[in-house]
Protein backbone atom coordinates (compact mmCIF):
# COMPACT_ATOMS: atom_id res chain seq x y z
CA UNK A 1 0.00 0.00 0.00
CA UNK A 2 1.39 3.33 -1.25
CA UNK A 3 2.08 6.58 1.58
CA UNK A 4 0.94 9.66 1.52
CA UNK A 5 2.82 12.31 3.38
CA UNK A 6 1.69 16.19 4.32
CA UNK A 7 4.07 18.66 5.17
CA UNK A 8 4.11 22.08 6.52
CA UNK A 9 7.79 24.32 6.48
CA UNK A 10 8.73 28.05 6.48
CA UNK A 11 11.13 29.05 3.98
CA UNK A 12 12.89 31.63 1.68
CA UNK A 13 10.79 33.36 -0.96
CA UNK A 14 12.91 31.58 -3.46
CA UNK A 15 12.19 28.19 -2.51
CA UNK A 16 8.79 28.84 -1.96
CA UNK A 17 8.29 30.01 -5.63
CA UNK A 18 10.59 27.42 -6.64
CA UNK A 19 8.33 24.80 -5.12
CA UNK A 20 5.42 26.03 -6.76
CA UNK A 21 6.34 26.65 -10.17
CA UNK A 22 8.74 23.60 -10.65
CA UNK A 23 7.66 20.76 -8.03
CA UNK A 24 9.39 17.33 -7.75
CA UNK A 25 8.48 14.83 -10.48
CA UNK A 26 8.24 11.30 -10.30
CA UNK A 27 10.43 10.52 -12.86
CA UNK A 28 13.50 12.61 -11.43
CA UNK A 29 12.77 11.13 -7.68
CA UNK A 30 12.34 7.40 -7.08
CA UNK A 31 9.07 6.10 -5.23
CA UNK A 32 7.42 9.35 -5.91
CA UNK A 33 3.79 8.85 -7.30
CA UNK A 34 3.22 12.55 -7.20
CA UNK A 35 3.57 16.20 -5.10
CA UNK A 36 1.61 19.09 -5.17
CA UNK A 37 3.09 22.12 -3.65
CA UNK A 38 1.21 25.05 -2.64
CA UNK A 39 1.18 28.17 -0.23
CA UNK A 40 -0.19 27.49 3.77
CA UNK A 41 -2.61 30.04 4.52
CA UNK A 42 -4.98 30.23 7.42
CA UNK A 43 -8.68 29.11 7.11
CA UNK A 44 -11.05 31.75 6.72
CA UNK A 45 -8.75 34.79 6.17
CA UNK A 46 -9.11 37.79 4.13
CA UNK A 47 -9.83 37.72 0.55
CA UNK A 48 -7.24 40.47 0.46
CA UNK A 49 -4.81 38.34 2.39
CA UNK A 50 -1.50 38.76 1.28
CA UNK A 51 -1.62 34.52 2.48
CA UNK A 52 -3.91 33.79 -0.45
CA UNK A 53 -1.42 35.18 -3.04
CA UNK A 54 1.78 34.27 -2.05
CA UNK A 55 4.03 33.45 1.00
CA UNK A 56 6.77 31.77 2.48
CA UNK A 57 5.10 29.13 3.72
CA UNK A 58 4.78 26.32 1.70
CA UNK A 59 2.20 22.75 2.44
CA UNK A 60 2.99 19.73 0.69
CA UNK A 61 0.78 17.03 -0.23
CA UNK A 62 2.56 13.59 -1.93
CA UNK A 63 2.03 10.24 -2.31
CA UNK A 64 4.93 7.53 -2.25
CA UNK A 65 5.47 4.07 -3.28
CA UNK A 66 6.26 3.37 0.55
CA UNK A 67 8.47 4.72 3.69
CA UNK A 68 12.13 4.25 2.66
CA UNK A 69 10.96 6.38 -0.98
CA UNK A 70 9.66 9.48 1.57
CA UNK A 71 13.11 8.56 3.92
CA UNK A 72 15.23 8.70 1.06
CA UNK A 73 13.66 12.24 -0.61
CA UNK A 74 14.31 14.09 2.75
CA UNK A 75 17.99 13.06 3.17
CA UNK A 76 19.12 13.48 -0.48
CA UNK A 77 16.50 15.84 -2.36
CA UNK A 78 17.57 19.84 -1.91
CA UNK A 79 14.13 20.35 -1.60
CA UNK A 80 13.61 17.32 0.47
CA UNK A 81 16.28 19.13 2.59
CA UNK A 82 14.57 21.90 3.02
CA UNK A 83 11.19 20.21 4.07
CA UNK A 84 12.39 17.72 6.77
CA UNK A 85 13.50 21.55 8.82
CA UNK A 86 9.62 21.61 8.83
CA UNK A 87 6.57 19.39 10.18
CA UNK A 88 5.30 16.20 8.20
CA UNK A 89 2.51 13.31 8.99
CA UNK A 90 2.96 10.09 7.43
CA UNK A 91 -0.77 8.97 6.23
CA UNK A 92 -2.39 5.71 5.33
CA UNK A 93 -5.64 6.09 2.97
CA UNK A 94 -9.17 5.00 4.30
CA UNK A 95 -11.70 6.53 1.65
CA UNK A 96 -12.24 9.17 -1.22
CA UNK A 97 -14.99 10.99 -2.37
CA UNK A 98 -15.02 12.52 -5.77
CA UNK A 99 -12.06 11.94 -7.88
CA UNK A 100 -8.38 13.93 -8.58
CA UNK A 101 -6.06 12.73 -11.20
CA UNK A 102 -2.22 12.70 -10.83
CA UNK A 103 -2.61 10.51 -7.45
CA UNK A 104 -3.24 7.31 -7.65
CA UNK A 105 -6.55 6.64 -5.25
CA UNK A 106 -6.97 3.07 -4.27
CA UNK A 107 -10.77 1.91 -5.40
CA UNK A 108 -10.52 -0.07 -1.87
CA UNK A 109 -12.48 1.87 1.18
CA UNK A 110 -10.76 1.11 4.27
CA UNK A 111 -13.24 0.74 7.35
CA UNK A 112 -11.25 2.68 10.56
CA UNK A 113 -12.76 1.89 14.18
CA UNK A 114 -13.43 2.97 16.23
CA UNK A 115 -14.88 6.16 15.57
CA UNK A 116 -13.51 8.38 18.60
CA UNK A 117 -9.41 7.47 16.74
CA UNK A 118 -8.27 10.53 15.27
CA UNK A 119 -8.40 11.20 11.52
CA UNK A 120 -6.91 13.80 8.86
CA UNK A 121 -9.05 14.79 6.00
CA UNK A 122 -7.22 16.70 3.05
CA UNK A 123 -9.60 18.24 -0.40
CA UNK A 124 -8.33 18.96 -3.06
CA UNK A 125 -9.79 20.79 -6.31
CA UNK A 126 -8.97 22.33 -9.33
CA UNK A 127 -11.17 25.31 -10.07
CA UNK A 128 -13.36 27.01 -12.46
CA UNK A 129 -11.82 29.87 -12.98
CA UNK A 130 -15.30 31.96 -13.39
CA UNK A 131 -16.49 30.19 -10.85
CA UNK A 132 -14.24 31.31 -7.99
CA UNK A 133 -16.31 33.95 -6.73
CA UNK A 134 -19.20 31.89 -6.27
CA UNK A 135 -16.93 29.51 -4.83
CA UNK A 136 -15.28 32.23 -1.96
CA UNK A 137 -18.80 32.98 -1.04
CA UNK A 138 -19.79 29.84 -0.29
CA UNK A 139 -16.02 28.21 0.45
CA UNK A 140 -15.28 31.34 3.20
CA UNK A 141 -18.26 30.14 5.87
CA UNK A 142 -16.87 26.68 5.49
CA UNK A 143 -13.66 26.97 6.05
CA UNK A 144 -14.62 29.08 9.21
CA UNK A 145 -16.55 26.34 10.80
CA UNK A 146 -13.54 23.92 10.03
CA UNK A 147 -11.32 26.49 11.56
CA UNK A 148 -13.24 27.10 14.64
CA UNK A 149 -14.55 23.73 15.20
CA UNK A 150 -13.86 22.42 18.70
CA UNK A 151 -13.57 18.76 16.52
CA UNK A 152 -10.16 19.96 14.81
CA UNK A 153 -6.84 20.25 16.89
CA UNK A 154 -4.91 22.13 13.51
CA UNK A 155 -6.26 22.82 10.33
CA UNK A 156 -5.27 25.18 7.09
CA UNK A 157 -5.83 25.95 3.58
CA UNK A 158 -3.29 26.16 0.83
CA UNK A 159 -3.66 27.13 -2.62
CA UNK A 160 -1.41 27.38 -6.14
CA UNK A 161 -2.72 29.70 -8.43
CA UNK A 162 -4.70 30.14 -10.48
CA UNK A 163 -6.72 27.00 -10.30
CA UNK A 164 -5.55 24.80 -7.00
CA UNK A 165 -7.13 25.04 -3.67
CA UNK A 166 -6.71 22.36 -0.55
CA UNK A 167 -7.79 22.63 2.66
CA UNK A 168 -5.87 19.95 5.72
CA UNK A 169 -7.68 19.18 9.05
CA UNK A 170 -6.70 17.38 11.79
CA UNK A 171 -9.83 15.81 13.97
CA UNK A 172 -9.89 14.45 17.04
CA UNK A 173 -12.32 11.55 16.06
CA UNK A 174 -14.18 10.65 12.83
CA UNK A 175 -17.62 11.10 14.37
CA UNK A 176 -16.73 14.49 15.33
CA UNK A 177 -15.66 15.32 11.25
CA UNK A 178 -18.53 13.42 10.17
CA UNK A 179 -20.96 15.09 12.80
CA UNK A 180 -19.32 18.78 10.68
CA UNK A 181 -19.92 16.81 7.14
CA UNK A 182 -23.59 16.16 7.60
CA UNK A 183 -24.68 19.50 10.25
CA UNK A 184 -24.85 18.07 13.10
CA UNK A 185 -22.55 19.64 15.04
CA UNK A 186 -22.85 21.91 18.32
CA UNK A 187 -21.73 24.72 17.00
CA UNK A 188 -22.92 28.18 15.57
CA UNK A 189 -24.66 27.48 12.37
CA UNK A 190 -23.70 24.22 11.94
CA UNK A 191 -24.72 23.02 8.17
CA UNK A 192 -22.67 25.87 6.14
CA UNK A 193 -21.08 22.80 4.83
CA UNK A 194 -24.26 21.41 4.12
CA UNK A 195 -25.26 24.28 2.18
CA UNK A 196 -22.24 24.97 0.47
CA UNK A 197 -22.49 21.06 -1.45
CA UNK A 198 -26.11 22.01 -2.18
CA UNK A 199 -24.63 24.83 -3.97
CA UNK A 200 -22.12 23.00 -5.58
CA UNK A 201 -24.83 20.58 -6.29
CA UNK A 202 -26.70 23.15 -8.61
CA UNK A 203 -23.45 23.89 -10.52
CA UNK A 204 -20.29 22.68 -9.74
CA UNK A 205 -17.10 25.17 -8.45
CA UNK A 206 -14.64 22.91 -10.02
CA UNK A 207 -13.61 20.46 -12.75
CA UNK A 208 -12.00 18.30 -10.30
CA UNK A 209 -12.63 18.05 -6.63
CA UNK A 210 -12.06 15.23 -4.12
CA UNK A 211 -12.17 14.75 -0.02
CA UNK A 212 -9.58 12.25 0.99
CA UNK A 213 -9.46 10.78 4.39
CA UNK A 214 -6.70 9.44 6.51
CA UNK A 215 -5.19 7.26 9.22
CA UNK A 216 -2.07 9.08 10.89
CA UNK A 217 0.20 7.04 10.70
CA UNK A 218 3.23 9.30 12.54
CA UNK A 219 4.45 12.95 12.57
CA UNK A 220 7.72 14.54 12.83
CA UNK A 221 9.19 18.10 13.49
CA UNK A 222 7.12 21.19 14.36
CA UNK A 223 4.86 24.01 13.29
CA UNK A 224 4.89 27.52 14.74
CA UNK A 225 6.17 25.87 17.84
CA UNK A 226 4.15 22.90 18.21
CA UNK A 227 4.48 19.19 18.38
CA UNK A 228 2.02 16.48 18.43
CA UNK A 229 -0.79 18.18 16.48
CA UNK A 230 -2.17 14.55 15.68
CA UNK A 231 -4.12 13.74 19.07
CA UNK A 232 -2.84 10.09 20.50
CA UNK A 233 0.31 9.42 18.38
Amino acid sequence: MSIFTYHLVKTSYLWALKAILFPPKPFQNSGLIHMECMTAMTLGSAITSPSRLFSKQVAVFAQWNDEASVDQFLIENKFGKVLSTGWHTRLIFLRQWGKITEFQIPELTIEYEPLDSPVVAVTLARMKLFEIPRFIRWGRPVEKLVRDHPGTSFSLASIRHPRTVSTFSIWRSQKEMTDMVLGHSNVHAPKRHVNAMKERNIKDFHFEFTTLRFKPLSEFGEWNGRTHLIPYL
